[in-house]
């Protein structure tokens, strides 16, 4: 997750066959009080995220799945935002160590992750 200059703020691991939905718990449970929008991608369309978005007051931008029957509204502008976590995930992925991830351990991984992230996050401007 990252904030508005697309600088990481909450970092999640799973592992590599779970889906994107079931890490988003952990990652929108811990959400500053002052979000007011969430942007993601289609593995994040599911009823349940949106509902505990809307009881936060929190603007849900998520593009409907394809084979969706209702099909809720999104902002399209707001949605091209999206590139900001893109952008950070390729930062994160200019660190040799993260992109191949040389490390067995998830908590050794997380480790270097953290420290490129801390990078990233300083160095933005």
């Amino acid at each position: 997750m990252c904030d508005g200059q697309g600088r990481p703020v909450r970092l999640h691991l799973t592992a590599g066959q779970v889906s994107d939905f079931k890490g988003a718990d952990v990652l929108l449970a811990d959400l500053p009080d002052e979000t007011e929008e969430v942007i993601g991608d289609r593995g994040y369309d599911s009823n349940r995220i949106r509902l505990s978005l809307a009881e936060r007051h929190i603007t849900a931008c998520i593009p409907p799945k394809k084979n969706r029957k209702s099909k809720p509204p999104y902002n399209w502008h707001l949605y091209k935002k999206r590139h900001l976590i893109e952008n950070m995930f390729a930062k994160l992925k200019d660190w040799r160590r993260v992109a191949t991830r040389y490390d067995r351990c998830a908590h050794t991984f997380m480790s270097a992750i953290h420290i490129a992230a801390s990078f990233i996050f300083y160095l933005k401007e």
